[in-house]
Protein backbone atom coordinates (compact mmCIF):
# COMPACT_ATOMS: atom_id res chain seq x y z
CA UNK A 1 0.00 0.00 0.00
CA UNK A 2 1.49 3.49 -0.81
CA UNK A 3 0.89 6.21 1.36
CA UNK A 4 -0.78 9.14 0.39
CA UNK A 5 0.40 12.81 1.11
CA UNK A 6 -2.57 15.08 2.29
CA UNK A 7 -2.31 18.82 2.43
CA UNK A 8 -1.45 19.59 5.78
CA UNK A 9 -3.53 22.62 6.70
CA UNK A 10 -6.65 23.65 4.46
CA UNK A 11 -7.37 27.12 4.66
CA UNK A 12 -10.88 29.14 4.26
CA UNK A 13 -11.96 32.55 5.16
CA UNK A 14 -13.92 31.54 7.91
CA UNK A 15 -12.05 28.28 9.32
CA UNK A 16 -8.30 27.32 9.88
CA UNK A 17 -8.03 23.97 9.93
CA UNK A 18 -5.78 21.55 11.81
CA UNK A 19 -4.75 17.91 10.52
CA UNK A 20 -3.07 15.58 12.77
CA UNK A 21 -0.04 15.77 11.09
CA UNK A 22 0.37 19.18 11.34
CA UNK A 23 -1.01 19.19 15.09
CA UNK A 24 2.55 16.78 15.70
CA UNK A 25 4.49 19.56 14.44
CA UNK A 26 2.86 22.39 16.49
CA UNK A 27 2.95 20.38 19.84
CA UNK A 28 6.86 20.03 19.38
CA UNK A 29 7.48 23.35 18.25
CA UNK A 30 5.54 24.72 21.09
CA UNK A 31 7.42 22.27 23.69
CA UNK A 32 10.52 23.71 21.68
CA UNK A 33 9.63 27.02 22.94
CA UNK A 34 9.52 25.76 26.82
CA UNK A 35 12.61 24.07 26.85
CA UNK A 36 14.25 27.15 24.62
CA UNK A 37 12.93 29.20 27.42
CA UNK A 38 14.61 26.80 30.19
CA UNK A 39 11.24 26.72 31.84
CA UNK A 40 11.50 22.97 32.93
CA UNK A 41 7.98 21.72 34.33
CA UNK A 42 7.60 19.43 37.22
CA UNK A 43 3.70 19.24 36.45
CA UNK A 44 1.93 19.49 32.93
CA UNK A 45 -1.70 20.40 33.30
CA UNK A 46 -3.25 19.55 30.51
CA UNK A 47 -6.88 21.36 30.50
CA UNK A 48 -9.87 19.00 29.30
CA UNK A 49 -10.53 17.99 26.81
CA UNK A 50 -9.11 20.29 23.91
CA UNK A 51 -6.09 20.21 25.69
CA UNK A 52 -5.26 16.44 26.62
CA UNK A 53 -3.91 16.15 23.47
CA UNK A 54 -1.49 18.63 23.44
CA UNK A 55 -0.54 18.53 27.06
CA UNK A 56 0.41 14.47 26.24
CA UNK A 57 2.67 15.37 23.03
CA UNK A 58 4.09 17.93 25.04
CA UNK A 59 4.79 16.21 28.35
CA UNK A 60 6.36 13.49 25.99
CA UNK A 61 8.32 16.19 24.34
CA UNK A 62 9.37 17.45 27.50
CA UNK A 63 10.05 14.16 29.17
CA UNK A 64 8.12 15.35 31.78
CA UNK A 65 6.22 12.15 33.22
CA UNK A 66 4.16 13.52 35.55
CA UNK A 67 0.49 14.65 33.60
CA UNK A 68 -2.89 15.98 35.38
CA UNK A 69 -5.79 17.43 33.85
CA UNK A 70 -8.75 19.62 35.33
CA UNK A 71 -12.03 19.69 33.21
CA UNK A 72 -13.50 22.73 32.41
CA UNK A 73 -16.18 23.83 30.28
CA UNK A 74 -17.18 27.03 28.33
CA UNK A 75 -18.03 26.44 24.69
CA UNK A 76 -21.19 24.59 24.33
CA UNK A 77 -21.39 24.61 20.14
CA UNK A 78 -19.69 26.09 17.24
CA UNK A 79 -18.99 30.02 18.59
CA UNK A 80 -21.09 29.56 21.49
CA UNK A 81 -19.98 29.40 24.72
CA UNK A 82 -21.41 29.86 28.71
CA UNK A 83 -21.28 33.26 30.08
CA UNK A 84 -18.35 31.94 31.96
CA UNK A 85 -15.98 28.89 32.11
CA UNK A 86 -17.00 26.15 34.93
CA UNK A 87 -14.52 24.20 36.31
CA UNK A 88 -16.19 20.64 36.49
CA UNK A 89 -15.52 18.10 39.66
CA UNK A 90 -12.04 16.70 39.45
CA UNK A 91 -9.95 14.46 41.47
CA UNK A 92 -6.94 16.65 41.56
CA UNK A 93 -5.42 17.37 45.22
CA UNK A 94 -4.39 20.85 45.47
CA UNK A 95 -1.67 20.17 47.67
CA UNK A 96 -0.29 18.48 45.06
CA UNK A 97 0.76 21.70 43.02
CA UNK A 98 2.56 22.26 46.23
CA UNK A 99 6.49 23.70 45.09
CA UNK A 100 5.80 22.50 41.84
CA UNK A 101 6.31 24.68 38.31
CA UNK A 102 3.19 24.29 36.59
CA UNK A 103 2.38 24.29 32.56
CA UNK A 104 -1.10 24.46 31.58
CA UNK A 105 -1.85 23.76 28.50
CA UNK A 106 -4.92 23.99 26.26
CA UNK A 107 -5.68 24.29 22.32
CA UNK A 108 -6.78 27.45 22.11
CA UNK A 109 -6.56 30.85 24.40
CA UNK A 110 -9.65 32.65 22.96
CA UNK A 111 -11.67 34.40 25.38
CA UNK A 112 -8.96 33.55 27.76
CA UNK A 113 -11.16 32.49 30.73
CA UNK A 114 -10.90 29.55 31.03
CA UNK A 115 -6.85 30.24 31.35
CA UNK A 116 -7.89 32.97 33.48
CA UNK A 117 -9.76 30.62 35.54
CA UNK A 118 -7.49 27.87 36.06
CA UNK A 119 -4.34 30.12 36.54
CA UNK A 120 -6.15 31.45 39.64
CA UNK A 121 -6.73 27.96 40.63
CA UNK A 122 -3.25 26.78 40.88
CA UNK A 123 -2.07 30.52 42.67
CA UNK A 124 -4.75 30.36 44.96
CA UNK A 125 -3.35 26.90 46.40
CA UNK A 126 -0.33 29.80 47.30
CA UNK A 127 2.61 27.05 47.04
CA UNK A 128 2.39 26.63 43.46
CA UNK A 129 6.39 27.83 42.77
CA UNK A 130 5.05 28.77 39.29
CA UNK A 131 2.61 28.91 36.40
CA UNK A 132 2.76 29.19 32.82
CA UNK A 133 0.65 28.71 29.95
CA UNK A 134 1.29 27.21 26.26
CA UNK A 135 -1.63 26.67 23.91
CA UNK A 136 -1.67 26.14 20.02
CA UNK A 137 -3.51 29.03 19.12
CA UNK A 138 -4.28 32.24 20.71
CA UNK A 139 -6.99 34.33 19.60
CA UNK A 140 -5.96 38.18 19.23
CA UNK A 141 -8.66 38.99 21.83
CA UNK A 142 -7.41 36.82 24.80
CA UNK A 143 -7.96 38.21 28.01
CA UNK A 144 -4.88 36.21 29.18
CA UNK A 145 -1.82 36.02 27.22
CA UNK A 146 0.12 32.66 27.11
CA UNK A 147 3.42 32.21 27.53
CA UNK A 148 3.74 30.00 24.76
CA UNK A 149 1.63 29.70 21.49
CA UNK A 150 2.69 28.08 18.14
CA UNK A 151 0.09 30.24 16.07
CA UNK A 152 -2.59 32.97 16.65
CA UNK A 153 -5.47 33.38 14.30
CA UNK A 154 -9.03 35.26 14.59
CA UNK A 155 -10.77 31.89 12.80
CA UNK A 156 -12.67 29.86 14.17
CA UNK A 157 -10.53 26.15 14.30
CA UNK A 158 -11.18 22.81 13.51
CA UNK A 159 -8.84 20.69 15.77
CA UNK A 160 -8.70 16.78 14.31
CA UNK A 161 -9.99 15.46 17.76
CA UNK A 162 -13.32 18.03 17.38
CA UNK A 163 -14.03 18.51 13.90
CA UNK A 164 -16.61 15.59 13.76
CA UNK A 165 -19.63 15.37 15.73
CA UNK A 166 -19.94 12.82 18.72
CA UNK A 167 -20.45 9.23 17.17
CA UNK A 168 -23.12 8.81 19.88
CA UNK A 169 -25.67 11.55 21.36
CA UNK A 170 -25.27 10.92 25.23
CA UNK A 171 -28.33 12.33 27.24
CA UNK A 172 -27.71 14.51 30.39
Amino acid sequence: MLWKSVPMTTTSPEREILTWELNGVACRELAQQVADDNFVPDIILGIARGGLIPAGSIAYALDCKLMISLNVEFYTGVGETLSEPVMLPSLLESSGLTDQRVLVVDDVADTGKTLKLVNDFCEEQGRVAEVRNAVLYTKPHTITSPDYTWRTTDKWIDFPWSAQGPIVEVRR
